[in-house]
């Protein structure tokens, strides 16, 4: 493994996702010991040739000789390239490009909903993406398709319920999202969508979590048991990790206790 030296990625300490394939540059010796730094702890120096309003939304690796910086996916093709000179030759093809950029830009500007992290205070700078539209409708778009889908697949597998469809799906997963937002009418439109984008991050890992049992019945005729029993301890981890995100969010407890609420009323409206 080649290790890219004097150069620093700019990272988001208060992102688990970005601490974590940082960490992962450094580990596997793509970057070498001082390979990563904190946004928050940029120098005075550092401050005058990196820009601060594009950083926070396209990771910035640094050239410590020349004090040069390169962006978003750049970053991560120069890093991983460096190593790997065919994936390189592969990911800077324009229209592989076009699509990775896209792509970046998606994960990018929705990181702090896909996995929050609480913000320390006391950072006087802040690596906080944008609030993008765009890219927020598309991830809440994202998330609700792959949930409804899975769901439609899941529901096949428990014969108590009755014959699903996917537009009954779609409509109860983008209902917990007017549901919710309802209660918090008294908040501005950013907070709202926030909060919506990690509601759907909860449905989207509770789905994902879901996969598995799909895949293995395709093989297997799985007992009932075990397919209810998997889908209860989905539910509860899906439960655990709303409650902790309103904390992390620090928006009205009882968000946590109506989202149940809405649960049990559309299990309800299945059943009848």
């Amino acid at each position: 493994m080649k290790t890219l030296e004097n150069q620093t990625l700019l990272y988001d300490e208060d992102c688990p996702l970005c601490s974590l394939y940082t960490t992962g540059f450094v580990k596997s010796g793509m970057l070498d010991e001082n390979g990563r730094k904190s946004y928050c702890q940029l120098s005075d120096e550092e401050q005058s040739f990196v820009d601060l309003k594009r950083a926070p939304n396209e990771i910035a690796l640094i050239n410590n000789k020349t004090k040069t910086v390169t962006y978003g996916v750049d970053s991560l093709i120069k890093v991983i390239g460096f190593s790997f000179p065919i994936i390189e030759k592969i990911a800077t093809v324009k229209p592989i490009h076009f699509v990775l950029k896209k792509m970046y830009s998606f994960v990018s500007y929705n990181r702090k909903v896909i996995i929050p992290g609480t913000v320390k205070e006391e950072n006087k700078l802040e690596c906080t993406p944008d609030f993008n539209y765009k890219y927020r409708f598309l991830f809440i778009g994202f998330a609700l398709t792959i949930t409804s889908l899975v769901l439609f697949g899941y529901s096949h597998l428990i014969p108590i319920l009755p014959k699903s469809n996917i537009t009954r799906e779609i409509i109860l997963a983008f209902g917990q999202i007017v549901f919710q937002s309802l209660l918090l009418l008294k908040f501005d439109r950013k907070t709202i969508i926030n909060y919506a984008g990690n509601l759907m991050t909860v449905s989207l890992m509770g789905s994902l979590i879901l996969v598995p049992i799909l895949i293995l019945n395709q093989f297997i005729n799985l007992p009932e048991m075990l397919v209810l029993g998997w889908f209860g301890i989905t539910v509860f981890i899906m439960c655990a990790e709303h409650f902790r995100r309103v904390k992390v969010l620090k928006l009205p407890f009882y968000l946590s206790y109506t989202w149940i609420l809405y649960r049990i009323l559309a299990l309800l409206f299945i059943l009848n």
